[in-house]
């Protein structure tokens, strides 16, 4: 018997589809295991530790991108299949939309579908040779001060080679599939998944020449403040977060669990990508 999982946003119309493809699923005798998305916190020890079943065939997270990622931290480094079915505007995430979830649910179970990988990043806080904390992102990570504090100084380095110090109000650090995301607001490239990099984009940088830049997904970029730095945090994919200052270390490199992304025949990254950005694709 197959098991299905079902990651659903707290909205009405998103939970009545959830209901319906539940009802559906039960109904091929297929069990179902149903997990409530919860809000983003601030904190990192107050994330949810709980993983899904092993034995899942595959997950529909029914919600825009934010419960996507909160799915895939669900999943952990455990290789079962995601989709993401988008309510309202197009999300990134999204393979197919919920009028057409009973379609694709069928052709899943037939299994007319394919899985393309997507980069995590593999992310760690070190404390001198103590490791504070670790955890995986599909999207990004985010060093960013609080309203009130003064700019962040960022120390940069890629495979331990010193590359700059970031005057800025904070740093970003995408996968390509976070390239669409605060990156792109940030002023950093849209990078297609496929593409093996890691971009680096600084927030409204105090130096004007301080620009984006994407390098190997084979490196290892290490990151830390100076000049005491206050109320300046750390949050990852932001789904949770960690207080940082200048005694940390934050090491990210290429996670060896990617996502696997259940890919409909019908649907291309482009097609996504045209319609969030409303590109007309047409002559002036």
């Amino acid at each position: 018997m197959k098991k299905i999982g079902i990651v659903v946003k707290p909205d009405a119309e998103a939970v009545k589809t959830a209901d319906e493809l539940e009802h559906w699923l039960r109904s091929k005798n297929i069990d179902v295991v149903r997990k409530d998305n919860l809000p983003p916190s601030r904190k990192f020890a107050d994330k949810d530790k709980t993983l899904a079943p092993s034995d899942l065939f595959c997950i529909f997270v029914l919600g825009g991108d934010g419960t996507f990622l909160s799915a895939v931290r669900w999943i952990g480094d455990q290789n079962i299949p995601i989709i993401g079915v988008k309510f309202g505007e197009v999300g990134f995430l999204a393979e197919t939309a919920a009028e057409d979830l009973l379609s694709a649910a069928n052709d899943i179970l037939n299994n007319a579908f394919t899985i393309t990988p997507r980069m995590r990043l593999h992310v760690k806080v070190m404390q001198g040779e103590r490791q504070l904390m670790s955890e995986t992102v599909l999207n990004d990570i985010v060093i960013n001060k609080q309203a009130l504090a003064r700019l962040a100084h960022i120390n940069t380095y890629i495979d331990d080679h010193y590359l700059t110090t970031y005057s800025a109000d904070g740093l970003i650090v995408a996968t390509p599939t976070g390239s669409t995301a605060y990156s792109l607001a940030a002023g950093g490239p849209i990078v297609h998944p496929e593409v093996p990099g890691i971009i680096i984009t600084p927030i409204c940088p105090f130096t004007l020449t301080n620009r984006p830049l994407i390098v190997s997904d084979s490196s290892s970029i290490k990151i830390r403040l100076i000049r005491k730095p206050i109320d300046v945090m750390l949050t990852f994919d932001g789904q949770a977060g960690f207080e940082i200052n200048e005694d940390h270390t934050i090491v990210i490199s290429k996670s060896p669990h990617p996502v696997n992304m259940i890919v409909m025949p019908e649907q291309t990254y482009f097609d996504v990508l045209k319609a969030k950005l409303r590109w007309s694709g047409g002559r002036i």
